[in-house]
Protein backbone atom coordinates (compact mmCIF):
# COMPACT_ATOMS: atom_id res chain seq x y z
CA UNK A 1 0.00 0.00 0.00
CA UNK A 2 1.33 3.75 -0.72
CA UNK A 3 0.12 6.18 1.95
CA UNK A 4 -0.01 10.16 0.46
CA UNK A 5 -0.68 12.39 3.32
CA UNK A 6 -0.93 16.13 3.02
CA UNK A 7 -0.20 18.06 5.90
CA UNK A 8 0.07 21.89 6.81
CA UNK A 9 3.02 22.02 9.16
CA UNK A 10 2.24 26.80 10.39
CA UNK A 11 5.68 27.97 10.24
CA UNK A 12 7.25 24.56 9.76
CA UNK A 13 6.89 23.72 12.96
CA UNK A 14 5.36 20.10 13.50
CA UNK A 15 3.91 20.58 16.94
CA UNK A 16 1.12 22.94 15.26
CA UNK A 17 0.83 20.68 11.72
CA UNK A 18 -1.99 19.38 10.72
CA UNK A 19 -3.43 16.43 8.54
CA UNK A 20 -5.77 18.62 5.54
CA UNK A 21 -5.92 15.50 3.59
CA UNK A 22 -4.50 11.75 2.34
CA UNK A 23 -4.92 9.00 0.03
CA UNK A 24 -4.19 5.38 0.01
CA UNK A 25 -3.17 3.56 -2.58
CA UNK A 26 -3.32 -0.95 -3.10
CA UNK A 27 -1.96 -2.81 -6.03
CA UNK A 28 -5.06 -5.15 -6.99
CA UNK A 29 -3.18 -6.75 -10.19
CA UNK A 30 -0.61 -8.55 -8.83
CA UNK A 31 2.73 -6.35 -9.60
CA UNK A 32 2.00 -6.65 -12.75
CA UNK A 33 3.75 -4.43 -15.09
CA UNK A 34 1.14 -2.64 -15.96
CA UNK A 35 -1.19 -2.74 -12.54
CA UNK A 36 -4.21 -1.17 -11.41
CA UNK A 37 -4.86 0.71 -7.85
CA UNK A 38 -7.79 0.75 -5.64
CA UNK A 39 -7.71 4.60 -3.93
CA UNK A 40 -9.44 5.44 -1.30
CA UNK A 41 -9.03 9.48 -0.41
CA UNK A 42 -10.55 12.12 2.04
CA UNK A 43 -10.02 15.64 3.10
CA UNK A 44 -10.89 17.07 6.12
CA UNK A 45 -13.13 20.43 6.81
CA UNK A 46 -11.47 23.24 4.34
CA UNK A 47 -12.43 26.35 5.92
CA UNK A 48 -10.70 28.32 3.79
CA UNK A 49 -12.43 26.95 0.24
CA UNK A 50 -15.46 26.92 2.19
CA UNK A 51 -15.84 23.02 1.60
CA UNK A 52 -16.72 20.17 3.88
CA UNK A 53 -14.82 16.96 4.18
CA UNK A 54 -15.17 13.97 2.13
CA UNK A 55 -14.40 10.86 1.09
CA UNK A 56 -14.12 8.53 -2.10
CA UNK A 57 -13.10 5.62 -3.04
CA UNK A 58 -11.85 4.62 -7.01
CA UNK A 59 -9.79 3.00 -8.98
CA UNK A 60 -6.40 3.99 -10.92
CA UNK A 61 -6.19 1.69 -14.17
CA UNK A 62 -3.12 0.55 -16.36
CA UNK A 63 -0.33 2.16 -14.42
CA UNK A 64 3.31 1.77 -15.60
CA UNK A 65 5.25 0.51 -12.38
CA UNK A 66 8.78 0.91 -14.14
CA UNK A 67 8.53 4.61 -13.53
CA UNK A 68 9.05 7.31 -10.66
CA UNK A 69 6.61 6.50 -7.36
CA UNK A 70 5.79 10.37 -8.29
CA UNK A 71 3.98 9.74 -11.62
CA UNK A 72 1.15 7.53 -9.39
CA UNK A 73 1.45 9.92 -7.21
CA UNK A 74 0.19 12.52 -9.86
CA UNK A 75 -2.52 10.32 -11.15
CA UNK A 76 -4.00 10.06 -7.45
CA UNK A 77 -3.77 13.86 -6.78
CA UNK A 78 -5.48 14.37 -10.12
CA UNK A 79 -8.19 11.70 -9.24
CA UNK A 80 -8.62 13.28 -5.50
CA UNK A 81 -8.73 16.73 -7.12
CA UNK A 82 -11.92 15.09 -9.26
CA UNK A 83 -13.68 13.86 -6.90
CA UNK A 84 -13.12 16.81 -4.80
CA UNK A 85 -14.54 19.42 -7.14
CA UNK A 86 -17.67 16.94 -7.23
CA UNK A 87 -18.41 17.64 -3.89
CA UNK A 88 -19.47 21.01 -4.26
Amino acid sequence: MLRITIELVPSGHDRGKRELARAELSNVSNLDAKSDYEIVACEHDNAPAAASAWTASGLIRNHYRLQTVWALVAKAASWAANEAEKQS
